[in-house]
């Protein structure tokens, strides 16, 4: 008797756990996008309609793929090709349009007069989009804080972009130019032409002047951070286009089959990173204790020389 009691109230405590669950996740995927869905729409903003858990995330990825299938003509109107469904969506709902990134209602807007409100906005009304947790975990740069965080950085890093400072890069700058023009000079020999892959050699130049203006070193020495860093934004980039769930990635767990391999790259881009990042770190630090130990000689030998 006491037995069937006991299993009896296992079998309710189950059953009420199950309604609970199916009851907080019809609301959470039902109740609330369809009621924040009619609520944009009662302001007369057009869009697309909320689809259960996924949103518009199917048709995102579906257009990326077929745009980026086919090469591109020589034009500056590459809107279609960089984000073929929001420049869809805007042709189709207009330049305050509404759209979801799963069950997050997002709004398009193109409206310069809105667009300056909400960038020169310093009460917190407009926060940044929820970001894919996977991609937290590739990148966590100042596009992706909120806040005061937000702000320490901006602060930290606002002098390395003032004038001064951007017109002392410039002889860097024009070295890593000069140093392309050659090379570029170098592969048309005494033919008079070559043909030559811009994308590649454009993607050098960056991360040659970077190199020089922020390491003070070639790009071959920082050409493995540069290479990683290349790898980390692929990354970034997929983890955009897939719905992260905690504990899944795409169709089955993240420790099951192939996706093995895709955290072991995770993990290895990662560490290469900091690993660059430390030994920067360290030359740096010898440098400045060379200077240091350099500059504690000279009372030294200014008395010598008195």
């Amino acid at each position: 008797m006491e037995e069937t009691l006991s299993i009896k109230l296992v079998l309710s405590l189950l059953v009420l756990l199950l309604l609970v669950v199916a009851v907080k996740t019809f609301y959470s995927l039902v109740w609330v996008p369809r009621r924040l869905e009619k609520h944009i729409k009662q302001q007369r903003v057009k869009g697309t309609s909320y689809t259960f858990l996924y949103g518009d995330m199917k048709e995102y990825v579906k257009m990326m793929k077929v745009a980026w299938a086919k090469p591109m003509n020589l034009t500056h109107h590459i809107a279609p090709r960089v984000v073929p469904f929001v420049y869809n969506t805007v042709q189709l709902y207009g330049k305050v349009s509404l759209i979801w990134t799963g069950k997050t209602p997002r709004l398009i807007i193109l409206v310069p007069e809105l667009m300056q409100e909400i960038l020169a906005d310093k009460n917190d009304h407009f926060r940044k989009p929820p970001i894919n947790a996977l991609i937290l975990i590739l990148s966590r740069g100042l596009a992706s804080l909120e806040g005061k965080k937000w702000a320490k950085h901006r602060k930290i890093i606002n002098p390395a972009f003032q004038m001064e400072k951007l017109k002392g890069m410039v002889p860097a700058i024009s070295t890593s130019c000069y140093e392309l023009v050659q090379h570029w000079n170098t592969l048309v020999g005494n033919q008079g032409f070559c043909e030559v892959d811009i994308w590649s050699e454009f993607e050098n130049l960056t991360g040659d002047i970077i190199s020089r203006t922020a390491f003070g070193s070639s790009f071959k020495e920082g050409k493995r951070i540069f290479q990683l860093q290349k790898e980390q934004a692929t990354l970034v980039i997929e983890a955009m286009l897939s719905l992260y769930i905690p504990g899944f990635r795409k169709e089955g767990f993240i420790y099951s089959g192939g996706d093995v391999q895709e955290l072991v790259n995770w993990i290895r881009v990662l560490d290469g990173i900091h690993e660059s990042a430390d030994r920067f770190e360290e030359k740096w630090e010898r440098r400045l204790t060379a200077r240091l130990a350099l500059l504690g000689k000279l009372p030294d030998a200014y008395s010598q020389t008195n």
